[in-house]
């Protein structure tokens, strides 16, 4: 991208959808203690990165002139500003690790039955008997299978069983409540999806895949089983899509792209917003369910 895109949406049409994609963002800023100030000095300075890296002209050094014009930012500001570097996302070493061998715990054949599952594993190598040996030497040998074992039993991950074998616990495929791990893929996921839903909206290029099958006016009732039903659909999605990718990667050269397929599952009260008192009007029968629509 070096140029605003002539297709995307004008600023007075973005203000209602970001405002209430931001409200929960602004829920839990206030939440955690960073102010307006605070998060007004963060805007700046991603603003002027941004105009910097991501609308630079071809063969053209980008000027302090030129970042004040495309983001409205004054030009000694933008001087002070310019030149902080891309922003860097980095993969914690130990979380990077971890999903690696889950990963091919949960998709590889060799660690898996026939109907998908994870296999229990054997603490050591034993002759014809897949073992968590195996398991992480297939990934990494920088670290020891001992030393992995002790840390995910320690996490709650695994629990060894009645015969000596390592046994995953479902709650190893949600992220733990270490700070690092959860904030790395809030990161990572919402700037996924938000990029993905961006780059439709502005017609930059091919559609990604983004739909969403929505229901409104229901009882609580429902929305649980509608909830308990998704997670099994999008878990067993996960599976099939992290079984497929493994299988592909092993024979993959490799190269500088990524790719991630997410799923996400929200439940609420529908949303009132605010409106100016009206007089009383004649009480009208409540409106069907809203069928499911695909959103994009």
């Amino acid at each position: 991208m070096s140029e605003p895109s002539p297709g995307a949406p004008g600023g007075p049409q973005l203000q209602g959808p970001v405002a209430r994609l931001l409200r929960p963002l602004v829920r839990l800023l206030i939440k955690s203690g960073v102010t307006f100030p605070a998060l007004c000095e963060l805007l700046r300075e991603l603003y002027v990165n941004v105009a910097e890296h991501d609308f630079a002209l071809p063969d053209k050094s980008q000027t302090d002139s030129r970042v004040s014009l495309l983001t409205g930012i004054h030009r000694k500001e933008v001087r002070r500003l310019r030149g902080a570097g891309a922003p860097v996302n980095v993969v914690p070493t130990s979380l990077s690790r971890a999903s690696q061998i889950l990963a091919r715990w949960l998709g590889a054949a060799e660690f898996t039955d026939e109907a998908g599952r994870p296999l229990p594993l054997a603490r050591n190598a034993r002759e014809g008997e897949a073992s968590f040996d195996e398991l992480v030497a297939s990934v990494t040998r920088d670290l020891r299978a001992r030393a992995v074992l002790d840390e995910w039993l320690d996490r709650g991950l695994v629990r060894i069983d009645d015969e000596d074998r390592v046994v995953l616990i479902e709650r190893a495929l949600l992220p733990g409540k270490d700070d690092e791990q959860l904030l790395y893929y809030f990161g990572r996921n919402l700037h996924d999806h938000m990029a993905a839903a961006v780059a439709n909206v502005s017609g930059d290029g091919p559609r990604f895949f983004e739909r969403a099958v929505h229901y409104d006016q229901l009882s609580a009732a429902a929305v649980q089983k509608l909830e308990a039903l998704s997670r099994d659909l999008a878990t067993h999605a996960l599976l099939a899509a992290n079984r497929e990718a493994l299988a592909i990667c092993d024979s993959d050269p490799g190269g500088p792209h990524r790719w991630n397929f997410g799923l996400y599952i929200f439940t609420d009260e529908n949303e009132a917003p605010p409106s100016p008192p009206s007089p009383p009007s004649p009480p009208s029968p409540p409106s069907p369910p809203s069928r499911p629509e695909g959103k994009t």
